[in-house]
């Protein structure tokens, strides 16, 4: 795969692990010229940002390859980046239009968002699955939006909040995994557990699942892997009937829904390790699993700064580019290093 010098200053390995077209490592000469040119059409209207292989490349497999299309999505999502939108229009905080890039290093830096709102609606990253890739777990049924709203959490926080693990598991829990498997992940492997959800609280669970669904697959393409819907009931199941015919197929493949039994199939994806106690695992974090963050982004042998914390991010200037191939451009096989002042962009968090 050919790797780009101004762009692409990867820390980890940049294969994917299965052979597929259009994935990393494995395209053909037509997509290697596709990610060429939809960065030629993107530079030429100005972007710097997000501009490597590994982000175009999930945009263009997400609109199958289309360059014009997956310029749009590109372009749409760059937008909504710089004044992030709730039912349409700006989303605000206390008067503040957000932008997303300025966001992330500042949101919950001290952690009380997350451990306040983890009472009401749980919902964390916990270690990694047998392929090594972060596990991301919801607990739906715990959803209490009036609860929240009494502690002052409006949806836009949770909005904001969502966002900003979407960035945090691109970087660093994504780059962090890689390392220590040795070979690119770029997906999440997902829990959300319905236990509870029922007639009272099906409306506000159902309407956060496509508020999120719709940030997922409009802004953060091709980041979901695979994904266990469990303590599902017959609510869910109707529900599901009608959505599934209208999802890609290929997103479809990845949906598990088990109902309650469920621990069997998890165990086969996850070590009983690393899923908690209450999932059918051994993992029990002091302090609870939920709040414990645990997983490769945290253990100093593969954690590195993510591009939010990295104080001298110098601008790209806009100018045509020479491209290296292989080893040449990566300076090891299978990854390739940052460079001094250069911006660091690794692939940008659970989308399908």
């Amino acid at each position: 795969m050919e790797l780009d010098p101004k762009y692409d200053h990867y820390d980890y390995p940049t294969t994917a692990p299965v052979a597929k077209p259009g994935h990393p490592g494995h395209l053909t000469e037509a997509q290697q010229a596709q990610v060429h040119q939809l960065r030629m059409m993107l530079e030429s209207e100005g972007y710097t940002k997000r501009l490597d292989t590994l982000t175009l490349l999930r945009f263009l497999r997400a609109r199958k390859f289309d360059v014009n299309l997956s310029k749009k999505m590109f372009v749409e999502t760059e937008k909504w980046r710089k004044t992030m939108l709730y039912a349409g229009q700006p989303l605000k905080l206390n008067g503040r239009t957000i932008a997303l890039d300025e966001e992330v290093g500042e949101w919950d830096k001290d952690g009380s968002f997350k451990k306040k709102v983890s009472k009401w609606y749980p919902q964390y990253y916990h270690k990694t699955d047998k392929d090594g890739r972060p596990v991301y777990i919801e607990q739906l049924g715990k959803i209490d939006i009036n609860a929240m709203k009494n502690e002052g959490i409006e949806y836009e926080h949770m909005l904001i909040n969502l966002a900003v693990e979407y960035e945090k598991m691109a970087d660093p829990r994504l780059p962090a995994c890689s390392r220590k498997a040795g070979q690119l992940l770029e997906t999440s492997c997902t829990i959300m557990d319905f236990n509870g959800v029922g007639f009272s609280n099906a409306r506000q669970v159902f309407g956060y699942i496509q508020e999120a669904s719709g940030m997922s697959q409009n802004y953060y393409p091709e980041r979901l892997g695979r994904m266990y819907l469990i303590n599902t009931n017959w609510l869910f199941t109707g529900v599901w009937r009608m959505v599934r015919p209208l999802l890609d197929p290929v997103t479809v493949e990845k949906i598990h829904v088990l109902g309650g039994n469920y621990q069997k199939e998890l165990l086969s994806q996850i070590p009983a390790e690393n899923l908690p106690k209450e999932f059918g695992g051994t993992c029990e974090c002091e302090g609870g699993c939920g709040l414990s963050n645990a997983g490769p982004w945290c253990d100093p042998e593969f954690a590195k700064p993510a591009w939010w914390e990295k104080k001298d991010d110098a601008a790209i200037e806009n100018r045509p580019t020479e491209v290296g191939t292989g080893e040449a451009a990566a300076g090891a096989p299978g990854a390739a290093t940052a460079t001094e002042g250069a911006e660091v962009e690794a692939p940008a968090p659970a989308a399908a």
